[in-house]
């Protein structure tokens, strides 16, 4: 059975490169397009990984890691941080949350690629 992974970016075309090359991969891809969303999408759908950004609207990808992470029910989900904001307050910030990794926009995909395959392959 093929890992899901939630999508979770306000960037129509961060969603359409991300969705691209996570099916390519052999990936099960689900999207949300805010935060609101993202929770629902994740408690719906149980993924096995969650790439946030950080600057959506409604709730952002801090408060979606905090809101998940002080759930039980998601203790073992992966959570990558894909954001514009790469300064050390943000990311520090991120990994505190709860965040397994923070990547920074604009990213490579290849480096993407295979921290998504470290972080489901350990789960």
């Amino acid at each position: 059975m093929a890992k899901k992974i939630l999508i979770a970016d306000d960037e129509p075309n961060i969603v359409i490169s991300l969705e691209f090359l996570l099916k390519r991969e052999g990936y099960e891809v689900v999207v949300a397009r805010n935060g609101v969303e993202a929770l629902v999408r994740v408690r719906a759908e149980r993924p096995d990984m969650a790439i946030l950004d950080v600057m959506m609207p409604q709730r952002n990808g801090f408060e979606v890691c905090q809101d998940l992470r002080q759930d039980p029910e998601f203790k073992d989900l992966r959570i990558m941080m894909l954001t514009a904001k790469g300064r050390d307050t943000e990311v520090s910030k991120g990994l505190a949350l709860g965040a397994d990794v923070y990547m920074t926009k604009p990213f490579s995909t290849r480096e993407l690629v295979a921290k998504v395959k470290a972080l489901i392959d350990r789960a």
